[in-house]
């Protein structure tokens, strides 16, 4: 039987805390580009796969009673593992990655949890947290990578998809952000010069802010990156060359998602240190506000 948590109180997941200042990082001046889209509305759409979840007006405010885990780190001890509803997860087997909340980089607060990755399959290491059947899943989180993203695949979230047993995982291939479906190692985009061109690579060195919802009735996957749709991240259910054609070779796809993971896996020699901070997980959107 899997457990629901009940979300924690955060100090970073509370209306009133400040949403207009996008990245805190001991003043790197790499960590606040005024080039980057701020959002701050903490807009909340429709949880039906439908286009109207692309709207961020009519602003409302972060609503922390709709996490199931939600978790801005202030609460652990510096250099511990996070805690409760948190585990150490290294499947299979675990060699050099390390993981401890962090004081030295944080998007807001002044705490994180600090990755550091190495670059074989056994050195990865998550935090993973179990949750509960959502209609749709909305994941929001901050990472901020000290390096691009390589050309080989990698992972930095994953959830694991009970009907599969396997994971739909999250992380980077060809410099930019991608899907992976374990289970048959589709990619969403296609890995083809015009789906990598449809995606976006993350700036090293400052924290950038992913939302993505996965509706396991509609089969779609929606993505976006600093509050903007991210073309190549979309599962819309129809075919489009490039983009998730392959993907849906797979008719019966249709996700149990039971958990969450983030940090760090290399499939191809990358090793990296990044960070995560403000992590939301719930049935609908939470914005890339507090």
């Amino acid at each position: 039987m899997r457990k629901l948590f009940v979300a924690i109180a955060l100090a970073g997941c509370v209306p009133g805390a400040d949403p207009g200042v996008f990245a805190r990082s001991g003043g790197d001046p790499e960590a606040h580009d005024a080039g980057a889209t701020t959002i701050a509305d903490g807009s909340r759409a429709p949880a039906d796969g439908s286009s109207a979840m692309d709207a961020s007006t009519d602003a409302a405010p972060f609503d922390a009673a709709a996490c199931v885990v939600c978790d801005d780190f202030e609460h652990a001890a510096v250099g511990s593992a996070p805690s409760a509803p948190w585990t150490i997860a290294t499947p299979s087997c675990s060699g050099a990655g390390k993981m401890a909340i962090d004081d030295a980089q944080a998007h807001g607060g002044a705490r994180s949890v600090k990755v550091v990755g190495g670059g074989g399959y056994c050195d990865h290491v998550f935090i993973a947290a179990p949750i509960p059947a959502l209609a749709v899943t909305w994941v929001r989180f901050f990472v901020r990578l000290d390096a691009p993203l390589g050309n080989g695949h990698t992972t930095f979230l994953a959830m694991r998809d009970a009907r599969a047993s396997k994971d739909v995982r999250m992380g980077g291939q060809n410099g930019v952000l991608m899907f992976n479906r374990e289970a048959d190692d589709a990619t969403l985009p296609e890995m083809s010069p015009a789906g990598v061109a449809l995606s976006v690579a993350p700036r090293a060195r400052a924290w950038t802010c992913i939302e993505t919802a996965i509706d396991s009735a509609a089969r779609t996957i929606r993505t976006w990156v600093d509050g903007a749709l991210v073309a190549g991240l979309v599962e819309d259910g129809v075919p489009t060359p490039d983009v998730d054609a392959t993907w849906l070779r797979d008719a019966a796809w249709a996700p149990d998602l039971v958990d969450v993971r983030f940090g760090w896996e290399s499939y191809a020699g990358q090793a990296i240190t990044l960070w995560f901070d403000d992590v939301a997980i719930g049935p609908a959107r939470f914005g890339c506000g507090p």
